[in-house]
């Protein structure tokens, strides 16, 4: 990475200006003035909230939907796909008018004042966190079977060293800077959608009966509809992705037109591959066969289909998922605190960036430190669902904050994207966020709420006479 003059100029069109060390400056890190750098691109957008989503709903997921719910699992992940998008919409309003660093954190910290801000924003870092400790223990998984397509034998008992081995490596890649967890992050996935789209092409003829045998249809809801709804709930921290990209928003070029199609984009290309997919499953193998399989269903899927290559190529691409979501979840959880910080609902030192590569270094520790730690319990579903909780609260508070600030109209509010349908479509995108949770393991809506209620005690103990509202 280049510099710029030391009176801090821009570089290119977009860029925040980059700061040239001096002799009077600390070598480690800087703070207050200091702001990341635009450099990620439509291209970089698109790659955070694909890699994200696509790892745990595709590799982790099939088996432990399909238990639940059979083949309806695909309208599971339908329902998923919707609630995401009622509320991708109005996020991508709010990020083209507040293009910062802390997305959804900032959008309702900024509209519905400061309480509600540290509770989301403290949240938020929470559910991230869970979130990729729910994708590391699916690298594990994968990474174990990995090694035994290659014909050496390890016990489940490495699957957690794996992970824990691997998200210390993610932290310290994202630490030498943006555009390097950005480079490999376009590159997985690439390869990644390469491998999807050969595999469930010829899947999908397959399971139609336009190559092969055509298979039996199993019942598409043999328990009913309720359990459509809680797998629903359950699968839903596979739509995470999208609100990430906002997350990164202030390193962003041209965030008017990059960030509402990166977030729009990626759910739908995304959605399409989810449902396909437990199509493609479920018609394999069915869905009692994949529930017993569990984490790692879809690698028989693959066998299935293509034989030994199949199973090889499924491998390799969930470890690429798996690997995809946990590098983009680490930098989106460094991004959250670092947001939080430099609005001083956190100790400021939070938000000290790195003058080397600058990235904030100490926020990085902060958000890799937890997700080692979660990561240790290898409790996937628990992780996946309290990860679900807590970002379906910020996501129907979105909602309602778009419909606050368009109410109040600030002076300052001016977006390059305006919602179509306004204001059913926020009103709806609140309403079936919270109306998800209701459909929770009591023991992942428990721990939900007791994490809202520590960042609520903060914010009295720390941040209440803050002001964000309005706040630019």
């Amino acid at each position: 990475m280049g510099t710029g003059s030391p009176g801090g100029g821009t570089n290119v069109e977009g860029e925040s200006p980059r700061i040239e060390p001096t002799v009077e400056t600390d070598e480690a890190t800087l703070t207050d003035d200091a702001e990341l750098e635009r450099t990620l691109g439509l291209t970089g957008g698109l790659a955070i909230g694909i890699g994200t989503m696509i790892g745990a709903g595709i590799f982790v997921f099939p088996g432990l939907a399909a238990e639940q719910a059979g083949p309806a699992a695909s309208a599971s992940f339908a329902i998923g796909a919707v609630v995401a998008l009622l509320v991708a919409l109005p996020a991508s309003e709010l990020a083209t008018a507040m293009p910062k660093s802390g997305g959804g954190y900032y959008f309702i910290s900024r509209g519905l004042g400061t309480l509600a801000g540290t509770v989301v924003g403290l949240s938020l870092w929470f559910g991230l966190v869970f979130a990729t400790a729910f994708y590391l223990v699916g690298f594990g998984f994968y990474a174990v079977d990995t090694l035994a397509e290659l014909g050496i034998a390890v016990g489940e008992e490495l699957v957690i060293p794996i992970a824990l081995l691997f998200g210390a490596g993610f932290t310290v890649l994202n630490v030498t800077g943006t555009e390097n967890a950005a480079k490999l992050q376009n590159g997985i996935v690439a390869l990644l959608l390469s491998i999807l789209v050969v595999f469930l092409t010829y899947g999908g003829l397959d399971a139609a009966g336009v190559v092969g045998e055509p298979s039996v249809p199993e019942q598409f809801a043999p328990a009913g509809i309720f359990p459509v709804f809680t797998t629903a709930a359950l699968v839903f921290t596979s739509y995470l992705g999208f609100a990430q990209v906002a997350t990164v928003a202030g390193e962003m070029k041209n965030p008017g037109r990059n960030l509402p199609l990166a977030m729009v984009g990626s759910v739908l290309v995304v959605g399409v591959l989810y449902v396909v997919t437990i199509f493609v499953a479920t018609s394999g193998l069915g869905s009692e066969t994949l529930g017993d399989l569990g984490e790692t269903a879809m690698v028989e899927v693959g066998r299935h289909y293509l034989g030994p290559v199949g199973a090889v190529a499924i491998v390799f691409g969930g470890l690429l998922a798996t690997m995809s979501s946990a590098n983009a979840s680490v930098l989106s959880t460094s991004r959250s605190i670092y947001a939080v910080s430099r609005d001083a609902l956190l100790p400021q030192e939070a938000s000290r960036i790195n003058l080397r590569y600058g990235t904030p270094h100490v926020a990085l520790g902060m958000a890799g430190g937890p997700i080692l730690v979660l990561t240790a319990t290898g409790k996937v579903e628990l992780l996946a669902e309290v990860a679900s909780f807590l970002h379906l609260v910020m996501y129907g508070l979105i909602c309602v904050a778009l419909i606050a600030l368009r109410r109040d109209e600030p002076e300052w509010y001016d977006p390059d994207f305006r919602v179509p349908g306004y204001p059913v479509v926020p009103a709806l995108g609140a309403v079936c966020s919270f109306a998800l949770i209701l459909f929770m393991d009591w023991t992942s809506q428990l721990i939900g709420v007791g994490i809202m209620i520590l960042t609520t005690v903060w914010y009295f103990y720390y941040a209440r006479d803050v002001d964000l509202k309005g706040k630019l």
